[in-house]
């Protein structure tokens, strides 16, 4: 058996991470001995040729597509697509969206043949079994499926209690190169589960009420393989970080216990915290942890049940400032019971934090498939205005309240935006004075550096233009500005500043050129490394996967 995971588009506006989910997946399929190759169009450009030719080479019999709300229609694209290139290809899809909305998405779209349902290593290893010794699908938990002519749901899957008998995600199928090139962080999971009930988020319904933990050996284990990857930023992306203060320190302390010099950021909430574990947390790499804060507004905080207050989140503020953290707090406007006075109490705290040095941003609510919120939106006075799930970006308003409306919301994430232009342009017009600061200059460059990246990737101009005919290599013929010469320019941008782009991604060991039979030739370094063998709690290196085309 063979299965093709497929990585959907998701814009680089809301700063994807190479796909832990699918590199998990990949993960177990192939320490079941089944073959597994991934497609990332995130990264990479989508296009109906590049998927037939994946499709005619690998031939999988099943394809996984992943996605959440937003991106759902470009995961449902490509499922369509590849029953149209062959239709005995078993599609499937998984992800929060459709966790909570299979039945639906079997309905309206026949393209996809099975949904998986919440964590999908075991069961996409059994549905693929399944599907390859003819067996019928109903035996397999935690699917939604066709039988009949009708859409059944099987029996609920328990969530994986050991964490450490999982394989090691398969990292060595993505294109990280990609993502490190564009600056995007690296990411990676300590435990498991989210004991909080808070009515916008879908988290303790997709991993769980009850926190598993990884040992912290092997966490460390997989710590130091990604800081080897050379990545700018490594996020612990459990959904609380700091929820079990045992098991945080212990992270830390073997951290510390290797000297392993490593930087990364977690997730956490502000009354878990104490100066104390901020410090052990700073000693050991964390240079920024963010905070779900959600509203200014005590009345708010109580109606979402967040169950934490604004002294709370001073507190911790306060005590990230005093070791040296960066803290980073996140509000969404347009809550249930929203009012005119309840967002100007968010703007104002948000606006107080900023001047204790915390970093902070807004969103409006999206009110995800599966949430408390959606399901009960006419007692939580919301109104919903859409299901084009790909507007659910959270940028613009989806939902309004009885007191606050569309407009209201939508001028408030413009003002926002607005405000960040203007600081672009502001550094601009220093530059241009020569009164801009090293860093100022920097941050200018390196957004610069990575839009014009972006857009050669997504292109696909290095490999269509990247290339000529030479009868000898020279650095004057075949070097940076050469090949700045022959790639696409966007209005205003000059050779020279394409060619120093160029440059940084060749520093940066993103690019490599070629030279092969009369033939420069430059590409992308897409490929880091080897994956470890499994992160077993040893210190010691890394092994070499079975190969991912085992039949």
């Amino acid at each position: 058996m063979r299965v093709l995971l497929i990585n959907p588009f998701y814009p680089i506006s809301e700063t994807p991470s190479p796909p832990l989910g699918l590199a998990c997946l990949a993960g177990a399929l192939r320490a079941a001995g089944i073959g597994v190759e991934l497609l990332d169009f995130v990264v990479t450009p989508y296009s109906p040729s590049r998927l037939e030719a994946a499709i005619v080479g690998f031939q999988p019999q099943v394809v996984g597509v992943t996605s959440v709300t937003m991106n759902f229609f470009d995961a449902l694209r490509v499922v369509e697509a590849v029953k149209e290139l062959d239709g005995r290809i078993v599609t499937v899809l998984g992800g929060p969206h459709v966790t909570f909305c299979g039945p639906q998405t079997l309905t309206q779209y026949p393209a996809v043949d099975v949904v998986v349902r919440g964590e999908g290593e075991d069961t996409i290893v059994d549905l693929v079994r399944a599907i390859g010794q003819g067996k019928p699908l109903q035996r397999v938990r935690g699917i939604v499926m066709r039988s009949g002519g009708a859409i059944r749901i099987t029996s609920e899957r328990p969530f994986i209690e050991d964490l450490d008998r999982l394989p090691p995600p398969a990292r060595d199928l993505i294109p990280l190169g990609r993502y490190r090139t564009l600056g995007l962080p690296i990411s990676m999971t300590t435990s498991r589960g989210c004991p909080f009930r808070c009515i916008f988020c879908v988290g303790r319904k997709m991993v769980g009420a009850a926190i598993r933990y990884r040992r912290p050996r092997a966490v460390v284990d997989e710590l130091a393989y990604l800081n080897s990857l050379d990545f700018h930023q490594i996020n612990l992306a459990d959904d609380l970080f700091t929820a079990n203060r045992r098991h945080c320190l212990a992270v830390c302390d073997e951290i510390l216990r290797r000297d392993l010099v490593v930087s990364w950021t977690s997730f956490a909430r502000v009354d878990t915290v104490s100066k104390e574990l901020l410090g052990r947390m700073k000693a050991a790499g964390c240079h920024t942890v963010s905070f779900g804060i959600e509203s200014g507004s005590p009345d708010m905080l109580k109606r979402i049940k967040k169950g934490i207050t604004l002294d709370q989140v001073l507190a911790a503020a306060r005590c990230c400032s005093e070791v040296g953290i960066t803290a980073q707090a996140s509000f969404i406007l347009g809550l249930p019971g929203e009012t005119p006075q309840s967002l100007q109490q968010t703007l104002a705290f948000g606006q107080r934090l900023k001047e204790m040095g915390v970093q902070h941003g807004f969103h409006l609510l999206a009110p995800f498939p599966g949430t408390e919120i959606r399901e009960q939106a006419e007692r939580f006075d919301i109104r919903i205005l859409t299901d084009d799930w790909s507007r659910y970006h959270a940028n613009r308003a989806v939902a309004e309240t009885a007191a606050v409306n569309r407009q209201t919301l939508d001028d408030i994430a413009i003002g926002w935006e607005n405000e960040f232009l203007q600081w672009l342009g502001e550094i601009k017009r220093r530059m241009d004075c020569g009164t801009a600061s090293a860093d100022e200059r920097w941050q200018l460059v390196k957004l610069e550096h990575t839009v014009r990246l972006y857009d050669l990737m997504m292109g696909g101009h290095l490999e269509s233009r990247g290339h000529w005919l030479q009868e000898r290599m020279r650095a004057d013929n075949g070097g940076v500005e050469a090949l700045a010469e022959r790639l696409p320019r966007s209005p205003g941008v000059s050779c020279q500043a394409m060619a120093a782009t160029l440059q940084y991604a060749l520093e940066r060991r993103s690019l490599k050129q070629l030279y092969r039979n009369g033939e420069i030739r430059w590409e992308w370094i897409d490929f880091l490394g080897i994956a470890p063998k499994r992160f077993s709690g040893n210190a010691s290196g890394a092994g070499v996967h079975p190969s991912s085309s085992a039949p």
